[in-house]
């Protein structure tokens, strides 16, 4: 008599939720190394192994993924771009991340896919994430002659957590003028940025508005968590008069990251006197990357061209008359 097979139960409740999440994050995750083939080029952030590495796995190694405009449409223009994820995972980079580097080799802008370190089982932490923002600006800078752009007109695009990492480098890299003695030439090189754009991000760890994961992975690291390392990292309490300036679009949908957190930055620059925009609309939510529906969100969808807009006043785009 044969044994019956048993089948097993399906998770309910919160297990499948945390199901679903995983057989997604697996499908996402085998699209995004087919699409990231598509990258002119990679390296490793950190040749020699990233500071605090905590193994030498592949999400040990941060990494750098270039996608180069068509030399004839060069505009001498780069931009790192730093997807979402809740510092947790690097589930926006097919979206948030790919596509809208992709995008910006399109608009002539050199374009720098950055998958930093997220908190995972290293428990890697805000500061973790910050070394990496900050390290490819200046690998970028190092390499400014041989992308053929101008090393003043580097700028961060960042989703979610990824917003959060554009205004911490914006921030702390103001006065960060490299180390002209470091044994490594890329550490010579400064991690100043020229602009900052950020599309729904975490901003605040602070209460009501905090997204409790990401601040939750900004403060899993092996740092002792205190009351100034949560303050350091609220990025609208840090900003200065010479913070970068900053483009930040956000929806009164977003039910992941409150709205209120782009409004929390752009008043904080405006305080200062940085040139800042904010897009507060009323459609599309959270992870829509470049919006790429106008029936649906006809306002949401008008980011990206009013990011280059604004790019180009602050001089960071030439001027549309001059376009190659």
């Amino acid at each position: 008599m044969s044994t019956p097979k048993r089948r097993h139960a399906r998770p309910r409740g919160a297990a499948a939720l945390r199901w679903a999440l995983a057989l997604a994050l697996g499908a996402s995750a085998g699209a995004c190394k087919r699409d990231l083939r598509d990258a002119n080029e990679q390296a490793l952030l950190w040749p020699e192994g990233a500071p605090g590495a905590r193994g030498n796995l592949e999400h040990d190694r941060p990494r750098l993924y270039y996608f180069l405009p068509p030399r004839e449409k060069a505009n001498g223009t780069a931009v790192i771009v730093a997807s979402g994820g809740s510092y947790g995972h690097h589930g926006g980079i097919p979206v948030e991340g790919i596509g809208t580097a992709k995008w910006l080799a399109e608009q002539g802008i050199t374009a720098i896919l950055l998958r930093y370190r997220v908190h995972g089982p290293r428990r890697y932490g805000g500061m973790d994430f910050l070394a990496d923002g900050k390290r490819a600006v200046r690998t970028v800078r190092s390499r400014a002659d041989e992308l053929g752009i101008d090393p003043e007109r580097i700028g961060i695009m960042g989703f979610s957590a990824g917003g959060h990492l554009a205004s911490h480098v914006s921030i702390r890299c103001a006065h960060d003028e490299g180390q002209p003695d470091a044994v490594d030439p890329v550490e010579r090189e400064s991690c100043r940025i020229g602009f900052a754009v950020m599309i729904y991000p975490v901003i605040t760890l602070s209460e009501p508005y905090a997204h409790a994961r990401s601040r939750r992975n900004m403060l899993g690291g092996t740092l002792p968590v205190t009351e100034e390392l949560r303050r350091q990292l609220s990025t609208e309490t840090q900003v200065t008069e010479d913070t970068a300036p900053g483009f930040l679009v956000h929806s009164t949908l977003d039910r992941k990251v409150p709205y209120q957190n782009s409004v929390m930055y752009h008043e904080a620059l405006k305080a200062h006197g940085v040139p800042t925009e904010l897009m507060v609309v009323t459609d599309g939510g959270h992870g829509v990357g470049l919006a790429r529906d106008p029936e649906r969100m006809p306002q949401m969808s008008q980011w990206p061209t009013r990011a280059l807009a604004w790019m180009r006043g602050l001089g960071m785009l030439p001027p549309a008359s001059e376009r190659p």
